[in-house]
């Protein structure tokens, strides 16, 4: 028994280990997104930190076109690097997950 309970914390520690690589990983994980007509695009890194905005030039004509267009694309972009690093994450925590009776549930 004891043994067991050893084996599961070594497992969580390995675990928790593995998330935190994951996430380092994840600054690197370039995630892309544009307006439909390609005036504004951003970049930002799994772990939603923005790296770049590039505006093009006939959007800083219309103040409430640029803020409407950053919104939209902002929300996006952000929502897209969730996904991803939800995705990344989730796979990390099933596979450490330890074989805990009753806990099949976070499989």
């Amino acid at each position: 028994m004891f043994g067991d309970i050893m084996g599961m914390m070594g497992k969580i520690k390995e675990t928790q280990q593995k998330m935190e690589e994951t996430k380092k990983r994840l600054d690197t994980v370039l995630v892309d997104e544009q307006s439909n007509d390609g005036l504004l695009k951003v970049t930002l890194t799994a772990n939603r930190e923005i790296k770049s905005v590039t505006v093009a030039d006939e959007l800083l004509e219309d103040k409430e076109q640029l803020e409407d267009y950053l919104v939209m694309v902002l929300n996006k972009s952000i929502a897209k690097a969730t996904s991803v690093n939800e995705a990344e994450l989730g796979a990390v925590a099933k596979d450490g997950m330890p074989n805990i009776p009753g806990m099949d549930m976070f499989k």
